[in-house]
């Protein structure tokens, strides 16, 4: 067999070789009909190149590698010769939803815009969407924010900003806080996810926007928004999609879909007869027979694409009473446009309710966890605050994660996450909790004051035990006190005292306190 490898590149002149020399680009054919039928395979020139036989549309781009049998007449590469056409990140802005009132969340949004809820020890939700968006390359960003926004607002400014912070090159992070303009329709506020786009028309930094993608500021995952295959599938609006169980299907909005991916059916949060009736056979996305049974749901993520023109012309004119986006617009769109899916097979978790939020935190301490946030070429961005490390002194800590500037003496921590400037006094004992930090730091003459004075410092007191427990930020939980919800209360409201019961979830409140000795 006589063998050669071959690089060719689009840019330049095409050169195939054969066993008597080159073929070059005036014979503009490439492995169809080259020097005498030397080679067979792939289609004419022309500038462009596409294989035939792969099935898959392919980008004009250089081919990598190439191996060519002569005296069989076969051509073979060994690489894919092409990448799927993807759009340039300079051409998407992205939007990301700060959410409404928080109520699926509360009481963790009492004070503050869901987004803004810290997670995983030192970052802010709003914090993953951000930084998908960095780690694809896409710098033009806007945030919707309407309630509870200051919390929001403050840490966006703190983060992602020129001056501090994360460099976002000649993108730009812009916040659309809900306002209220001239006219009948201006005296409302946000009406829904579909509505807080259309309030906004688009200004000069948005004329060479080709594509928009819709985010939601409450979901724990990594992605690269730039692989989907929006441009190369031809479609108008892409929807990011993953299998569903029956336990949480419900609470998502659902799709079918053909053999070529398309969306033919959409319906959001289905109950009953009308959820049943949008179980589907998910072989065709791959799954076992096995999973496929576990999975009889394909679940939106919330995550959308659109073309510029396809949006504004379906927010502007087509729909303009239309609120919101998986119960109203992507529905009526698939009737007339292209509205496709593109498989996540990626960790993603719906941060909707407390309990979500509280197993999403604590599985983070899991070896090895399904989702980390330890990734050296896609980090996660949050706020710089220049903390010192974690000081430990006789401690016992398993399965768990400690975050920087915390002070740690003489406790037990296990399968817990404990925030930034926490602090965990002699004899603490802290299990299956998440404990959020503290916006500051008392220095020890001000607590050495505060104990003296029979008061409550920031952090957990000598000789606590908790279990079972979300504590928000500057919580103050004083000396014997015990936190085990041992009578298994699912629902209790005491804000009075400094905490609610969600879920079985004791949640002790920001900047409460909790006296000396109380027993929950």
């Amino acid at each position: 067999m006589d063998a050669a490898n071959i690089v060719l590149s689009a840019r330049g002149p095409t050169s195939v070789v054969t066993r008597g020399g080159f073929c070059t680009e005036s014979s503009k054919f490439l492995g169809e009909r080259c020097l005498k039928n030397r080679l067979v395979f792939g289609t004419q020139l022309d500038g462009k190149a596409k294989f035939r036989s792969s099935g898959v549309r392919e980008k004009t781009g250089v081919i990598r590698s190439v191996l060519a049998d002569i005296d069989k007449e076969i051509l073979t590469s060994r690489e894919r010769a092409f990448t799927e056409k993807k759009p340039a990140p300079k051409n998407v802005a992205a939007i990301i939803l700060g959410g409404g009132a928080g109520t699926h969340l509360f009481p963790l949004t009492r004070h503050r815009a869901t987004p803004a809820v810290p997670i995983g020890g030192c970052y802010r939700l709003i914090d993953i969407p951000m930084s998908n968006c960095f780690n694809s390359g896409i710098n033009k960003i806007f945030i919707m924010t309407q309630f509870n926004s200051q919390s929001l607002n403050r840490h966006l400014a703190r983060t992602y900003n020129f001056g501090n912070g994360v460099n976002f090159g000649d993108g730009f992070v812009e916040v659309l806080a809900a306002t209220q303009t001239p006219g009948a329709s201006g005296m409302n506020w946000f009406q829904g996810t579909a509505d807080a786009v259309r309030q906004f028309l688009w200004d000069s930094k948005n004329k060479n926007v080709e594509h928009v993608l819709i985010l939601s500021g409450d979901q724990l995952y990594r992605m690269n928004y730039i692989d989907f295959r929006h441009v190369d599938t031809g479609a108008d609006i892409t929807v990011s999609c993953v299998p569903m169980d029956d336990s949480r299907a419900s609470d998502c909005g659902l799709m079918k879909i053909d053999d070529k991916n398309r969306i033919t059916h959409f319906s959001e949060k289905p109950k009953g007869a009308d959820l049943r009736s949008m179980q589907v056979d998910n072989t065709i996305l791959g799954l076992s027979p096995q999973e496929a049974k576990r999975y009889p749901y394909i679940a939106s993520m919330g995550v959308y694409v659109f073309r510029t023109s396809v949006l504004l012309r379906l927010l502007r004119w087509t729909y303009p009473a239309a609120n919101d986006f998986g119960l109203e617009i992507i529905p009526a769109a698939i009737k007339e446009h292209n509205v496709q899916a593109y498989l996540f097979d990626g960790y993603w978790e719906d941060i909707g309710t407390i309990k979500s939020f509280f197993e999403a935190n604590l599985a983070l301490t899991k070896q090895p966890p399904k989702f980390s946030f330890y990734d050296q070429d896609t980090p996660f961005f949050t706020s710089p605050r220049y903390l010192p490390p974690t000081k430990m002194e006789k401690c016992r800590v398993v399965d768990s994660i400690i975050s920087h500037g915390c002070f740690l003496r003489e406790c037990s921590v296990g399968h817990s996450v404990v925030g930034i400037r926490s602090r965990l006094n002699l004899g603490v004992e802290l299990q299956d909790t998440l404990m959020m930090g503290a916006d500051y730091y008392q220095t020890e003459a001000e607590i050495a004051s505060l104990l003296a004075e029979g008061k409550v410092p920031i952090g957990v007191g000598e000789n606590t035990k908790i279990r079972n427990c979300i504590i928000d930020m500057n919580a103050k939980i004083g000396k014997n006190v015990v936190i085990v919800n041992k009578d298994d209360v699912q629902e209790a409201d005491r804000s009075s005292e400094g905490f609610y019961i969600r879920s079985g979830i004791t949640v002790v409140l920001k900047n409460s306190t909790i006296q000396d000795g109380t027993v929950i």
